[in-house]
């Protein structure tokens, strides 16, 4: 029998609850989502203010991290530097962009973030904190 942990829901609300501590008190507005293992959405927040095209962008950069299993930054620099497009991955849903990050637990990854809305050195140190919450 193969058996898996994912990130519980519980878990999902801690780490946007925590991120949007932290935007709200920068008195700005983002999205944040967290997926399970396969990149599907568990918990979703688009903050009072968050413009529209972020919302998609904090769902793929999560999609991303999650699939590739490495921050969704390093998979643009990747692309960037190698050549390699990033519709070659076979779904529009990968995005290049930093700020989506794996959710690794005992070396296997049972979710992931994105956020998205700020710049993203912002976005990263915030989905850095978030993962801490639950660890």
């Amino acid at each position: 029998m193969y058996q898996t942990l994912q990130i519980s829901h519980a878990e999902a609300q801690k780490m946007i609850a925590g991120i949007q501590a932290e935007v709200e008190r920068d008195r700005k507005a983002a999205a944040v989502a967290v997926t399970d293992s396969h990149g599907e959405l568990v918990a979703f927040l688009r903050m009072d203010g968050c413009q529209l095209l972020p919302v998609s962008i904090a769902i793929n950069k999560a999609f991303t991290a999650a699939r590739t299993w490495q921050e969704s930054g390093e998979i643009g620099k990747a692309s960037r530097q190698g050549g390699f497009p990033m519709t070659n991955h076979g779904d529009l849903r990968y995005t290049g962009w930093a700020g989506g990050f794996p959710i690794v637990h005992d070396g296997r990854v049972i979710g992931a973030i994105g956020v998205s809305g700020l710049d993203e050195e912002r976005e990263s140190s915030l989905a850095r904190m978030a993962i801490d919450l639950i660890r």
